[in-house]
This record gives structure tokens, sequence and C-alpha cells, in this order.
């Protein structure tokens, strides 16, 4: 069974800094994208950073500039470093992985259930 399990989230200042990590779970046949994304309450999801199996990162328009994604594969981690937060970053943030559960498999999406981020005085 694969997991996606987060870490990191929690209350901060507007300002400040955060580091969130997802490491995945379980064994799998080959493990290509991760990312992160997020979603407040009446909003749809948005991509927040992705990176590939190479190291290409990619990020979302709201936080270029402010984050960056990286990946340490012996650990099957992602992690996301953002800073400068603003209030309007408060969301839950989902971590993401795209791979293949065994050879037969094709490519897929998992999705983890999410870790809050609070940003406020």
């Amino acid at each position: 069974q694969v997991r996606l399990v987060e870490s990191g989230g929690g209350s901060v200042q507007p300002g400040g800094s955060l580091r969130l990590s997802c490491r995945l779970s379980g064994s799998i046949f080959d493990l290509n994208a991760m990312g992160w994304y997020r979603q407040a309450p009446g909003k749809e999801r948005e991509l927040v950073a992705r990176i590939s199996d190479r190291g290409a990162a990619t990020y979302g328009d709201s936080v270029k500039g402010r984050a960056t994604i990286s990946r340490d594969d012996a650990r099957k981690t992602v992690y996301l470093e953002l800073n400068l937060l603003k209030p309007e970053d408060t969301s839950n943030y989902v971590c993401n992985a795209y791979l293949k559960f065994t050879i037969l498999t094709p490519y897929r999406d998992y999705w983890g259930q999410g870790t809050q981020v609070t940003v406020s005085s």
C-alpha cells in the first residue's frame, strides 16, 4: 500500500517561513514526479510546486520567487520551503506523487491527506 505522509504545517506569522516534508511509504516500482498542491475552503486546488524525477522544478505563479522544492529519492521524500509567507498562503497543503505501483500498472497520481498551514498575526 502506498501512503504519502505530510508534516511541517502549523501557524506562522506573515513574513515567516516554513518547511514541509512528505514521505512516501510502501513498495513501488518507479517514482516519477512529486509535488505540492494547496486547497483553501471554497477554492480550487492549485499547484504550489512540482519536481520531476530529473530535478526540474515548476512553481505556481502565486509562490514564484518564494518557494523551493527539493527531493531525496533515497528517502522517498519531497520538501517544500516557503518564505515571505502571506495570509493568502493559508491553506491545506497536499502532497502528490506520480508513480508506477507495479511493473504492470500505469503511472498515476497519489495524494496525501494534507497538512494545514495558517499564516496570521
